[in-house]
């Protein structure tokens, strides 16, 4: 895809949600209920929300917070090369660092791209 032909502003925002929406989906089985995506200079954010599965929702009910976070970032471990891959695919922007974190209560995931250059 040429500079010409990526998405940019809020397409950009909408085609790399829908992407990380889409790798959770077929990681995971589902999706969040919602999310969005936004960029500044070299930085691209996304929130999920409502991201825990079932499973994950009722070891959370019991007090297992600390169980449910390892459980994320392992799963973010599996999925951060086809994040990076998507988000480098959609900006043309190589990806130098991924940050990715949930919080279990309420239920929202942040995954950070820094990216080598501004957009």
């Amino acid at each position: 895809m040429g500079d010409e032909e990526r998405p940019t502003g809020g397409e950009l925002n909408a085609a790399v949600t829908r992407a990380l929406v889409g790798i959770q989906h077929q990681y995971l089985g589902r999706g969040p209920k919602s999310a969005s995506t936004f960029h500044y200079n070299n930085i691209v954010v996304t929130l999920m929300y409502d991201v825990l599965t079932p499973a994950e929702k009722v070891l959370a009910q019991g007090s297992h917070d600390d169980s449910v976070a390892t459980i994320r970032h392992l799963y973010q471990q599996t999925m951060e090369a086809d994040f990076k891959e998507a988000v480098e695919r959609l900006t043309g922007r190589a990806v130098t660092a991924f940050i990715s974190g949930n919080h279990i209560q309420p239920d929202i995931a942040a995954e950070i791209f820094v990216l080598d250059e501004p957009l």
